[in-house]
């Protein structure tokens, strides 16, 4: 999976605008990633042609199921990043924004080793 870190979130903000709203159009992902409307444009144009979404006659987004595994992984690690550095002290707002730097960069083993981490003290 070789993806830009701009088109992940594009993908995890469909995902998080699908569970907030049920139904994405590309004004939503304007507003949510304060983005402006040709640069959503021209990034739905791209995820479209590389099959990692559609759209249909009404605008709506539908996630793909190659986009649907990105946007999951990447929101899993979002989520997991965020809880771990609220535990640690970090405000929620701070600990949200640096998970979303982290979460594209970390290598999958490391991001694993995390995880057991805290579910191990979760209990």
């Amino acid at each position: 999976m070789n993806i830009h870190e701009s088109a992940e979130d594009y993908l995890e903000a469909i995902l998080i605008l699908r569970e907030q709203l049920g139904m994405v159009r590309s004004i939503d992902i304007v507003h949510h990633l304060d983005y402006t409307k040709p640069s959503v444009s021209v990034a739905m144009k791209r995820l479209r042609e590389n099959g990692y979404i559609e759209m249909d006659g009404e605008g709506h987004i539908t996630l793909l199921p190659p986009g649907e595994a990105i946007a999951q992984r990447i929101y899993d690690r979002h989520k997991l990043l965020t809880q771990l550095l609220v535990r640690l002290g970090v405000d929620p707002k701070t600990a949200a924004a640096d998970a979303c730097k982290i979460e594209h960069d970390l290598s999958d083993e490391s991001f694993e080793k995390i995880k057991a981490h805290v579910r191990q003290h979760t209990k």
